[in-house]
C-alpha cells in the first residue's frame, strides 16, 4: 500500500493501491474497505466512505498513495462504480483525496495520522502507597442514588424552552436556590440577580482577572503561602499576582497598604495551607483597607461549609457586599469533575461579568444547572454536606491520632476545619529535603509548606523541622493509618 514514486503529481511511476494492473505483492485496497461494503446496502456507501477516510487519517493509506480507478475498485469489492464514485467525489470535496483529469485518484497531503489514542492528563498520584496531598475530597461519597433520582425527575419535567441557550448568569431556579442556601449557610448578602453560576473557582477567579483588567488593572495580590492555583488563572487574563505575606490573623494589611495594589484574593474562612481562620480584627482591618482604595477582595470560599469544632465562621461577603466578590464550588462537597460554582459579584460589576460570561462560554450547561437547583430545593445538598462533615471529621481525628503516636512532638497548626492539617515535625526529622526524599522513596506523596510559598527568600522564619500540608479526606481512616506509619518508618 506504499506508493513506488515519490511524485504526488503523477509525473513519476506510482503504482495504484491495489486494484488491475497493479503490484498484487502490495497490500491491496480493499483489504482495508471489505468490511464497509459488507455493511446493510442503505448504509454501504456512508460506511465505505467513512472506512477510506479512517484509513487515510490512521496513515495506512500515506499521502501520495494513487487509489484504484473507481472501475477496479469496484470490481475487487464487488459493488457498484457509482457507490466508489461517490466515495471519491465525497473525500475529494473533504480533502482528504485529490483528482485531476487523466490523473487518477491519489490520497492528499493535507492530512496527517491521527494519534493512536487520547492521552488523559488528569492529576494523578500514581505509584504510590499513600498518597497525602491535599485538594482532593473522597469522590466514593458522591451521592450516585440521589443524584440519578434528581436526574430522572428533571428530565421527565424540564420545560423545553430550558434546554436552549441560557441566561449567562444561570438559571433563575438555580440562581434563586443558591441565594437561599448560601444565605442560610454562609451568612453571605445573597441577590440572585448578582449571582453567577460559573465552572468552579478556577472560571471565577478567570472572570474577575478579565473584567479587572478591562479596567486597567494588572496585578492582584495573593496570599503568601496560598494557591498555586491562582498565578496562572490571573495570568491566563493578563494580570499579575503579587505575593502579600500573612501572620498569624491572615492577610498583613501593612504589606497590602504598602503595595499599592488594588485587589487581592484571599480565603478568609479557612486559609490555604496554613489553615488559619481570619481573626475579626483582620477581617474588618481587610474591609477597611478594600473600602479606602476603592478596591476589590475575592474571597474563595474553598471549604467553608466543614468546620468540626464550631459552626463555621461566616463569609466575609456579608459584612461588605460592595467590596468583595465571593466565590465557591461544589468540588469539596460533591465531585470537582461535576465542573460546577458560584460567583457572587458587587453591582458596580455585575453587569461586565455577565458580559464576560457570555463571551466565554455562552452560560454553565443548562441540564446540569437544572439538576442541581433540584438537589439543593429538595435538602439532598445539606444531607451530603452533613455527610461529607462526618466522614472528613473522622478522618482529621485518626490522621491526628496517628500522627502523635508515629511522629512524638509533632504539632498541628490551624484551626480543625476543611481537607488537610498543617503538621510542624520536629527538627530531628529534617532537613526538609532529606525528609521528603526519603517519604517519596517509600512511595508516600506529600507536600511541604515550602511548596505553597510564592517569595521564600523573604518568609524564611528559621525553622530546621518539616512543615507538611496533609491532604486526608480522600483517604479512609485505615489507609491514613498506613500510610502515616509507612512515612514514619522511611525516616
Amino acid at each position: 500500500m506504499t506508493p513506488s514514486g515519490t511524485n504526488p503529481d503523477g509525473a513519476g511511476q506510482e503504482k495504484p493501491a491495489g486494484g488491475a494492473g497493479s503490484d498484487r505483492g502490495a497490500s491491496p485496497a480493499w483489504e482495508l474497505l471489505l468490511p464497509a461494503v459488507s455493511a446493510p446496502a442503505r448504509t454501504r456507501g456512508r460506511s465505505l466512505q467513512a472506512a477510506l477516510r479512517e484509513a487515510v487519517r490512521s496513515g495506512r493509506l500515506p499521502p501520495g498513495t494513487r487509489l484504484p480507478s473507481s472501475r477496479d475498485l469496484a470490481a475487487d469489492l464487488g459493488v457498484s462504480r457509482g457507490l466508489v464514485t461517490e466515495a471519491y467525489e465525497q473525500l475529494t470535496a473533504e480533502g482528504y483525496l485529490r483528482s485531476g483529469r487523466g490523473a487518477g485518484t491519489w490520497v492528499g497531503g493535507a492530512v496527517r495520522a491521527a494519534p493512536p489514542r487520547a492521552r488523559d492528563l488528569a492529576p494523578r498520584s500514581p505509584g504510590t502507597e499513600a498518597d497525602f496531598v491535599a485538594g482532593t475530597p473522597d469522590l466514593s461519597l458522591f451521592p450516585r442514588a440521589a443524584w440519578a433520582a434528581a436526574q430522572r425527575d428533571v428530565l421527565a419535567r424540564l420545560p423545553h424552552d430550558d434546554l436552549g441557550y441560557p441566561d449567562p448568569r444561570g438559571l433563575p431556579r438555580l440562581r434563586t436556590a443558591l441565594a437561599e442556601l448560601l444565605t442560610r449557610r454562609r451568612g453571605v448578602v445573597a441577590d440572585a440577580e448578582r449571582l453567577v453560576v460559573v465552572s468552579g473557582v478556577a472560571q471565577a477567579t478567570s472572570l474577575l482577572g478579565f473584567v479587572l483588567h478591562a479596567r486597567g488593572v494588572r496585578e492582584v495580590g495573593v496570599e503568601d503561602p496560598g494557591s498555586p492555583q491562582h498565578g496562572a488563572l490571573y495570568a491566563s487574563a493578563g494580570v499579575t499576582t503579587v505575593p502579600v505575606p500573612l501572620d498569624g490573623e491572615g492577610l498583613r494589611i501593612e504589606a497590602l497598604r504598602g503595595s499599592g495594589l488594588r485587589a487581592v484574593t484571599a480565603t478568609p474562612s479557612h486559609q490555604f495551607p496554613t489553615g488559619i481562620a481570619y481573626s475579626a480584627r483582620r477581617r474588618a482591618e481587610l474591609l477597611d483597607w478594600a473600602r479606602s482604595v476603592d478596591g476589590l477582595v475575592l474571597e474563595d470560599d474553598y471549604d467553608g461549609d466543614f468546620r468540626y469544632d464550631r459552626a463555621p465562621v461566616g463569609a466575609l461577603q456579608g459584612l461588605d457586599p460592595e467590596h468583595v466578590a465571593y466565590a465557591g464550588s461544589v468540588s469539596k462537597s460533591l465531585a470537582p469533575g461535576l465542573r460546577l460554582g458560584w460567583l457572587l459579584v458587587p453591582r458596580s460589576l455585575a453587569e461586565e461579568v455577565v458580559e464576560r460570561k457570555r463571551t466565554m462560554d455562552l452560560g454553565h450547561p443548562a441540564l446540569d444547572q437544572a439538576l442541581f437547583a433540584r438537589f439543593v430545593e429538595r435538602g439532598d445538598y445539606d444531607r451530603q454536606l452533613r455527610r461529607c462533615q462526618r466522614a472528613y471529621r473522622e478522618r482529621r481525628d485518626t490522621l491526628v491520632a496517628s500522627l502523635a503516636e508515629d511522629f512524638p512532638g509533632a504539632k498541628l497548626t490551624g484551626i480543625a476545619a476543611g481537607l488537610h492539617v498543617i503538621a510542624a515535625l520536629p527538627a530531628r526529622y529534617g532537613p526538609e529535603e532529606r525528609f521528603l526524599a526519603r517519604v517519596r522513596a517509600a512511595g508516600v506523596a506529600v507536600r511541604p509548606l515550602s511548596a505553597y510559598t510564592h517569595a521564600r527568600a523573604e518568609h524564611g522564619d528559621g525553622y530546621d523541622g518539616v512543615r507538611l500540608v496533609l491532604g486526608y479526606a480522600h483517604l479512609s481512616p485505615g489507609r491514613i493509618r498506613a500510610g502515616v506509619r509507612l512515612m514514619a518508618t522511611a525516616v
